[in-house]
């Protein structure tokens, strides 16, 4: 189907409530609970829809554990070649990214989501048919490039059927699936490896099977851009294109975009940062680290939708700002907290972690919610796409420079990364649309 909506609200201002609609909610503000949460889940798309975002969380929880797992139990791997092998998935899936962002400004919304999906079966059944390194790495490949396409796609869709705070409630909805997700695919994985070889190839044929029937259900919704949008790209698909009005617009996307990078280094501060901090500096157990990630976990499912829905009044620059100068402050306690020594210090770096989590969570659910806001309807795709390959950069560089700077001391560490988000967030402040 394809929708036509009223003319979007402007740009980072809360939105009066629309007519009602089957696919677009109209309440401002939805309430928290449950309840919200199952009906933000089917808001962009109806059941069909969140029963792929259940299979796309799913498949993200799998995919780091998965993969290595596969390739070194399965395939016999090398572990070096196949942790080479998933890095050039990551690379091949940042190198689609633009592509993507090009195709969903040709009006495209629920085709390049099933598509996602479809290259991430592909992938799941490379890896079934694969026999050395050259079919993990070609399986890899695939699952890279569905993987990141994904959450530009999604976005993509979202903003089609929603609009305004009932838009940022749906994103935020889909995340706390997600971060589910995580918790659940890596599970698995666990319980796979336990099952020997034989398990790890069944969830492979699984996975694969679940991803097509998920693009199934996602392309059934035939959902493409207004007309409006549709009927008016600003460049042919694949080329740089004449300059419009809403060049300025775009531009200031993607100097946000660069700033967004700093940011993107959160993720790999929970998974790389503080287990590496906790054990090889404090000699800390490993329980620490463990009860932390699950910790982060619990709150972000639990807050994530709640904290969104609080500060729906908000300007979204300002909750993204706002979101840096917590992980700002967290990063600072961290290096205080390793000073105390001992049991202590691991304890004390368990409580920032809360202070962490909420600024992840400000994070998260302000970064794309501001981009969909305030890029150029008919140049949505590119502007999601240049937010998530951000994204994608800053967590490939993440876990390389984190551990060169705590290997240099945590004195070098939390101070370069307060010192980075922090500049990053003055960046969100003065990007702020004026007028």
């Amino acid at each position: 189907m394809s929708l036509i909506q009223s003319p979007k609200q402007r740009p980072d201002a809360p939105s009066p409530a629309s007519p009602a609609s089957p696919t677009s909610p109209s309440v401002e503000r939805p309430r928290s609970g449950p309840a919200a949460l199952l009906g933000l889940l089917t808001a962009a798309g109806g059941p069909r829809y969140a029963a792929a975002l259940l299979v796309d969380a799913l498949g993200t929880g799998l995919l780091r554990p998965f993969l290595l797992l596969y390739g070194i139990g399965v395939l016999a791997l090398d572990p070096g070649a196949a942790g080479l092998a998933m890095s050039a998935g990551m690379v091949a899936g940042l190198l689609v990214l633009p592509l993507t962002g090009r195709w969903i400004d040709l009006g495209a919304r629920s085709l390049p989501a099933a598509a996602t999906l479809v290259v991430r079966a592909a992938g799941a059944v490379t890896l079934l048919l694969a026999g050395g390194v050259a079919g993990f790495t070609a399986a890899a490949v695939l699952l890279g490039v569905g993987s990141q396409s994904w959450p530009a796609t999604h976005a993509a869709v979202v903003s089609t059927l929603t609009e305004g705070r009932t838009r940022d409630a749906a994103l935020a909805a889909g995340r706390t699936l997600r971060n589910a997700g995580l918790g659940a695919g890596a599970l698995l994985a666990t319980l796979a490896v336990a099952g020997g070889t034989g398990a790890l190839k069944l969830l492979a044929g699984v996975t694969a099977a679940a991803c097509l029937l998920a693009a199934g259900l996602v392309h059934s919704l035939r959902v493409s851009a207004p007309r409006a949008e549709a009927a008016q790209p600003s460049a042919a698909p694949f080329s740089p294109g004449p300059a419009t009005a809403a060049d300025p617009a775009l531009r200031r996307i993607t100097l946000l975009s660069v700033a967004n990078i700093p940011f993107a280094f959160t993720f790999d501060v929970l998974e790389v940062a503080l287990p590496a901090l906790l054990v090889l500096h404090l000699h800390a157990s490993a329980a620490w680290s463990s009860g932390i990630f699950v910790g982060n976990t619990v709150l972000v499912i639990t807050l994530q939708l709640a904290v969104v829905l609080r500060l729906g009044e908000r300007s979204r620059h300002t909750v993204l700002a706002a979101g840096g100068i917590a992980l700002t402050l967290s990063y600072l306690g961290f290096w205080a907290a390793g000073g105390l020594g001992g049991t202590a210090a691991a304890g004390a770096v368990a409580a920032v972690s809360v202070l962490y989590t909420f600024g992840e969570i400000l994070y998260t659910g302000s970064g794309t919610a501001l981009v969909a806001a305030t890029a150029p309807p008919h140049l949505l795709g590119r502007a999601l796409a240049r937010w998530e390959l951000s994204m994608g950069v800053g967590r490939a560089l993440a876990p390389a420079a984190l551990t060169a700077l705590l290997a240099a001391g945590p004195g070098v560490l939390w101070p370069a990364l307060a010192a980075t988000t922090l500049l990053s967030s003055v960046a969100v402040a003065r990007l702020r649309p004026r007028g």
